[in-house]
């Protein structure tokens, strides 16, 4: 009797456990991606809660793994008050999402061996050569501020201009009267070629000594601009050229044209409360004519799809469906951290170095976040963003287009339910 007692015992474990391991392979997606069905779902509650509450207008959420894409879906509007709802092929302002493809341009040209990395950027763009350097010396006592400028200590190299370590911010220095250089020279105006805002950025001092110290700005731009002259083409041709087109990037460029138009999603700026308010400012209606400035650093637009074959190349080491772009070295040398110790300061989150035009991520441990070691990463102003996780062998990204999109975590966000999803 205690035997069969036994047997019944370790039936109903079994049955119970069999149950339960049943229940783990259904919640799995079926294509090998190894993310949970159910747990995916948590991404999709949570950007409707957004949308119904106003947060947001419309998103796009896209994960892939191992090759596969394991969940793309919209939510709500790609223009709220048309009533146009979300869609896939919806196509973006990418912003700073650009970078990431300046430094696969010049990682192209590098290959070719049309320079080295440590090479003066003045070698091929003369403006930029015999920089100055901006200083500013308070009186402890007053407060009062004297400003000067001093020889730059040696030149800006390419690889400066890659990591952000050029003394070129965004801004510019300030003036004697403490007004911002850039402004004056109109050095950001895009209705201006890339080479006449190269040469607006050399007539003004640099924030930073050259290689002292991670600022965010113009480098890109620089970069761009230091292509054509490498290679004798405009900047767009040579991205249509060399990537968009053999990556069968079809919906990225530098402008929307007129027969893509009603896929252009609407732009949103920071209302009251956490809610959104259309942007009235020149970025709503900008990108529906030709460009005149093909810069690095914020000029593109595209769609998840088309950036996905873009990280997917990256994830696979330089090559995607048999077009090869970079090889798997320069790969690695793009997405391994070139910082080190150096003072960085902005945008750039806690326990991320920087390579080549991306974030990169020391662990989980050091960033505080789910993630992995070798992570790297970057976004866009507008609240665009990806991610690609080598480990895991994922791929994120992230839709958006409310600008400015200062203190909104909604990419991070989703970036957190990614990795939560994984169950393998």
């Amino acid at each position: 009797m205690k035997s069969k007692t036994c047997l019944m015992m370790l039936f109903v474990i079994l049955l119970f456990a069999g149950g339960a391991v049943g229940q783990s392979i259904r919640s799995v997606a079926p294509n090998g991606t190894g993310l949970s069905v159910e747990r995916l779902d948590r991404i999709g509650a949570v950007m409707k809660e957004h949308v119904d509450k106003g947060h947001i207008a419309g998103a796009i959420g896209l994960i892939a793994r191992r090759g596969k894409v394991g969940y793309f879906e919209t939510y709500g509007f790609q223009d709220k008050e048309a009533g146009t709802a979300m869609r896939k092929d919806t196509i973006f302002r990418m912003y700073s999402m650009t970078k990431p493809i300046t430094g696969v341009a010049v990682m192209i040209l590098y290959e070719e061996g049309k320079f080295y990395l440590s090479d003066p950027v003045s070698k091929y763009l003369p403006e930029l050569g015999n920089m100055k350097v901006a200083v500013v010396e308070t009186d402890p006592r007053t407060g009062k501020k004297t400003r000067y400028s001093v020889p730059a200590a040696r030149e800006i190299t390419i690889l400066d201009l890659l990591r952000h370590t050029s003394g070129i911010d965004y801004g510019g220095p300030e003036d004697l009267d403490g007004k911002r250089i850039y402004e004056k020279l109109g050095t950001n105006n895009l209705d201006q070629t890339i080479g006449d805002m190269v040469k607006k950025i050399g007539q003004a001092p640099l924030v930073h000594q050259p290689g002292t110290q991670w600022e965010y700005g113009l480098s890109m731009d620089v970069l761009a601009r230091l292509v054509e002259v490498v290679s004798g083409q405009p900047y767009d041709k040579f991205l249509e050229q060399r990537i968009f087109k053999p990556l069968g990037m079809n919906d990225t460029g530098y402008s929307v044209p007129p027969e893509k138009q009603n896929r252009f999603a609407k732009l949103y700026a920071p209302g009251e409360g956490w809610t959104i308010k259309p942007n009235t400012t020149a970025a709503q209606t900008s990108y529906l004519k030709p460009a005149v400035n093909f810069g690095g650093g914020s000029q593109t637009v595209s769609t998840a799809s088309d950036y996905l074959r873009f990280c997917q190349m990256l994830l696979n080491g330089g090559e995607l469906d048999g077009v090869r772009i970079l090889s798997r070295k320069t790969v690695e040398l793009m997405t391994s951290d070139h910082l080190g110790e150096m003072p960085r300061g902005g945008v750039l989150g806690r326990g991320y170095g920087f390579g080549f035009t991306m974030a990169v991520s020391h662990g989980p441990g050091k960033t505080g976040t789910a993630g992995s070691e070798g992570e790297y990463y970057w976004g866009g102003a507008a609240g665009t963003r990806f991610w690609i996780d080598p480990k895991e062998q994922m791929i994120g990204i992230f839709m958006i287009q409310i600008l400015p999109h200062t203190n909104l975590t909604y990419g991070t966000q989703f970036r957190q339910l990614a990795y939560q999803a994984i169950v393998d």
